[in-house]
């Protein structure tokens, strides 16, 4: 009579794993960085727009063997009450993990001269999609 109990939980545990593995199937983490191109202490432009875009993109190939990255314009009122104004690169990065991305983060405040990146990270679903099924 022992054994029943024992067998409905290990068979429980069973039903339980099965379930979490179908219910992460096709999830993955998105991760979204932020990464403004003007210098932290001056407040200008480190380098040409092109000029940015190219470095990224080659970090990017170089650390991932691919990228997807966004040309945006984000601005800001200072405490000096100056408009700031900022060309800001919008990378999107998958199938990748925090310390990988934390890394590229690092090159970056250290290539562009920032104190700091905004990352978001987002569970979503991902599929590549190559016609009808």
């Amino acid at each position: 009579m022992t054994r029943k109990p024992a067998l409905l939980l290990i068979a429980l545990c069973v039903l339980a794993l099965f379930a979490s593995c179908a219910s992460t199937a096709g999830k993955d983490t998105q991760y979204v960085i932020y990464l403004g191109t003007n210098d932290k202490d001056t407040n200008m432009p480190v380098f040409s727009e092109k000029e940015a875009m190219d470095r990224v993109t080659d970090i990017l190939i170089n650390r991932f063997g691919g990228y997807t990255v966004q040309e945006a314009r984000g601005g800001w009122k200072g405490d000096d009450g100056k408009i700031y104004r900022e060309y800001t690169l919008v990378l999107y990065l998958s199938d990748t993990d925090a310390q990988a991305v934390h890394d590229l983060a690092d090159e970056l405040l250290d290539v562009f001269r920032q104190s700091a990146v905004l990352i978001h990270t987002n569970v979503t679903e991902t599929e590549f999609y190559s016609g009808k099924y």
